[in-house]
């Protein structure tokens, strides 16, 4: 069973039920119906159409549910008017979905889960696992967001900035999950620079760029994950930095800086950086300055710590991590979890001298990695000094 073939047509499916008229939860379901009959029916017969297939298929399934609905003649006239079977069309609604699921009565957490769920074909479990909450709460979250758009109209223009944050989020659940959506992220993100001229747009599309040519260089013959001072560059792909940078500059250039504009700047930083050793790490902490002027944002604030280490000194990080944390890394001054806190501390102290509590402190972050080559990772880290000091 071809699953990622599935998941590309699931978007375009649910787009042409609601644009007949269907309403998004409903249609939802019906799809999630009809992609339960494709598994089971396309190992024996594979459609020639596998689209056209699924569109008839959960158009029925709608059917069937509308029709025992307590408005049984009003969604009866609707079933009078079902088009015959035949060729999909090639239209893609994948981003009118997005705008859908943006609503602006919908938190951007709940529109993130939505379009994880009804777009990417995520699981719930998967999207719970990202957000790090229980699965049954993920899955509560899921059904209310779908009540709130249900009986919208697609056509309905959504919210630009909500859509962009929806997009961003994608592409980091795409980048690090076990579900790859960075690609289709990037692709969505290029249609949306097409059709809004926006500096933050264009913004974002460049940090998407800018991170995606690093992709190849992140991971290890053996899987293993490397950390961006010791990756090899020459893996990096030019040409995506080379377009990153230039759709980069021509936003800055309109003098409406923003928050994506202001990551990509970052981005670019270590892109531009023949070796680590070369990066502009003075000008990184600046960059890190202006993006607090739009998110005062624990992860932006840990992040210029971390530059800021680099830039003056461990020390210097380390008294900016506690104004964050307070005495325990891995945690906010509201005491929240800060993901990557404690990997942050340990590699401060590592590099103020301090191995004995640099190894403690990575082997405190190993279990609380949220995945696996992480976990490898900073293991490896402390054993590494936990044996230098035994020697």
């Amino acid at each position: 069973m071809d699953e990622a073939l599935l998941r590309s047509l699931t978007p375009g499916v649910l787009g042409i039920l609601v644009r007949r008229g269907a309403d998004f939860a409903a249609a939802e379901d019906a799809v999630q119906d009809a992609l339960v009959e494709a598994v089971r029916v396309w190992p024996e017969e594979r459609p020639r159409d596998p689209k056209g297939w699924l569109v008839t298929v959960a158009w029925r399934k709608f059917l069937d549910a509308a029709r025992a609905d307590t408005a049984r003649r009003r969604r009866e006239d609707r079933a009078e008017e079902e088009p015959q079977p035949g060729p999909a069309t090639a239209v893609d609604d994948t981003l009118q979905l997005y705008f859908l699921c943006a609503h602006p009565s919908l938190t951007p957490s709940s529109a993130v889960a939505l379009t994880l769920r009804a777009v990417g074909g995520l699981t719930t479990r998967q999207i719970a696992q990202a957000y790090l909450v229980p699965e049954a709460t993920m899955a509560q979250r899921i059904s209310r967001a779908k009540r709130t758009v249900s009986g919208v109209r697609f056509d309905r223009p959504g919210d630009v900035g909500t859509v962009l944050r929806v997009l961003y989020l994608v592409f980091n659940e795409g980048y690090s999950g076990d579900v790859d959506l960075a690609a289709e992220a990037i692709r969505l993100t290029r249609r949306l620079a097409a059709a809004f001229d926006h500096p933050e747009v264009a913004g974002l599309l460049a940090l998407m760029l800018l991170h995606h040519a690093r992709r190849a260089g992140r991971t290890a013959a053996d899987g293993g994950l490397v950390p961006l001072a010791e990756q090899d560059r020459g893996r990096w792909d030019t040409a995506l930095i080379a377009e990153g940078v230039g759709i980069l500059q021509a936003a800055l250039a309109r003098d409406r800086l923003g928050e994506y504009q202001a990551q990509a700047a970052v981005a670019a930083l270590h892109a531009d950086a023949p070796t680590a050793e070369e990066t502009d790490w003075v000008q990184i902490v600046e960059w890190y300055d202006e993006l607090l002027r739009f998110t005062d944002s624990p992860v932006v604030r840990l992040n210029r710590a971390v530059a800021l280490g680099e830039a003056d000194g461990p020390r210097a990080g380390l008294a900016a991590l506690r104004e964050l944390t307070g005495p325990a890394p891995g945690t906010g001054t509201r005491g929240r979890p800060l993901p990557r806190a404690t990997a942050a501390a340990a590699y401060l102290h590592e590099r103020a001298g301090d191995p004995e509590t640099a190894a403690r402190l990575y082997a405190d972050a190993a279990r609380e990695a949220p995945n696996l080559a992480e976990r490898d990772y900073l293991t490896r880290r402390a054993a590494r000094l936990n044996t230098g000091r035994d020697r």
